[in-house]
């Protein structure tokens, strides 16, 4: 398959070209007067990495939680839709019995393999280790400290899956689990605790590799005491997530951090729950508590208290660039290349290259969806 446009997002920049795709994989790219006869030609639309969710609850009225193999399926399948081609189901704190349950329900698909749509690259544990004090919306009752052993045994219903938990680090002894999960390539993360700057400095230097949807759930940003969200803008060389809807963050402060971070640690995330791409007037819940879906899109509680999102990551893209002011390669790498460094799968997936995942979004300059490739198939069509 060719398909030809002015702007195809390569080596960095924009460059008028042909990607030629061959079963799943980019073969080659081709100069854009090359003698072929193309496929499909987008003309000026831009033709970018597809979209990848690390930090996702949900969306089309199903949860990770609901351990339903069917709605996870069905919400796999809606996902390419805007844009993202591959994600982590994401759980909230709950019972250990709850938690192993949704492990062992994301797992089978896996194993089994038989669903359409964004593939499933693991599972993202929000909880249950955190700090009640920074809980937001994770339920209190079901928090606990961190224990090794209790987490041995959600990995073991995962059958390995979880690539990245959330852990307050005020809470980790000696730093004692961050060290053990770092040693098994699982990615910690920083969030939902009282941690301070110095804390979540050494955390960074005990294995920590990520920060949580940062600036909230977390310490803040004080000229005399810098918090979590400090210690992410002063080390620059780790990960760090960030919901980029407008509402979570003012596009202002999205683009002090940006410009913080630089181009290759910030991470995209829509921390969406159920309630996305259904009608808002329905009724949701996230750990157990009902969420309410304002007129701005935001979800919140009935306290008033943020409660995931119903953002999508298209969306999150134009805010960065046109709201945020944030340059277009920032932006575009929070969301391709720079979850796939994170997650380690930066030598196949996040970059328009030869030899890598066939995964490609088509936007027109309104930022609307055109179309949506994963691995060599349009799996959406906006026509």
């Amino acid at each position: 398959m060719l398909i030809r446009s002015k702007r195809v997002w390569v080596a960095n920049k924009f460059l008028a070209c042909i990607v030629s795709v061959k079963e799943d994989k980019i073969e080659k790219i081709l100069p854009y007067d090359a003698d072929v006869k193309v496929d499909y030609d987008f003309g000026n639309d831009r033709v970018v990495p597809g979209f990848i969710d690390v930090h996702t609850h949900g969306a089309v009225k199903y949860d990770t939680l609901d351990a339903d193999e069917q709605g996870l399926k069905r919400w796999a399948k809606y996902l390419p839709s805007e844009g993202v081609v591959a994600f982590l189901p994401t759980t909230v704190t709950q019972t250990e019995e709850v938690l192993v349950k949704a492990s062992k329900s994301v797992a089978n698909v896996v194993r089994e393999n038989d669903y359409e749509g964004a593939r499933i690259l693991g599972i993202n544990f929000e909880g249950p280790f955190l700090d009640v004090a920074y809980k937001g919306a994770q339920p209190e009752q079901c928090i606990v400290k961190p224990d090794i052993e209790q987490f041995y045994r959600f990995q073991e219903a995962a059958d390995g899956l979880i690539k990245i938990i959330t852990m307050s680090l005020n809470k980790d002894e000696d730093y004692k689990m961050t060290r053990e999960l770092a040693s098994q390539d699982i990615i910690v993360s920083i969030g939902h605790g009282g941690t301070t700057y110095e804390e979540a400095i050494l955390g960074f230097a005990n294995g920590a590799r990520l920060m949580t949807h940062t600036f909230n759930g977390m310490t803040g940003l004080h000229q005399r005491m810098p918090g979590q969200v400090g210690a992410s803008m002063r080390v620059r060389d780790e990960f760090a997530e960030i919901i980029c809807d407008g509402i979570h963050i003012h596009p202002d402060v999205m683009n002090t951090y940006f410009k913080s971070k630089g181009p290759d640690y910030a991470v995209m995330v829509s921390d969406s729950i159920s309630a996305k791409a259904v009608d808002p007037n329905d009724e949701f819940y996230l750990g157990g508590e009902r969420v309410y879906i304002h007129p701005d899109g935001s979800a919140r509680r009935a306290n008033g208290g943020l409660s995931g999102s119903t953002a999508k990551i298209i969306q999150g893209l134009k805010t960065c660039v046109v709201d945020a002011e944030i340059p277009f390669s920032y932006a575009i790498n929070s969301c391709t290349i720079n979850p796939a460094r994170l997650l380690r799968i930066d030598d196949r997936k996040g970059k328009i290259k030869a030899n890598y995942d066939a995964d490609l979004v088509v936007i027109d300059d309104n930022y609307e969806i055109v179309k949506t490739m994963v691995l060599g198939k349009f799996l959406y069509s906006r026509d």
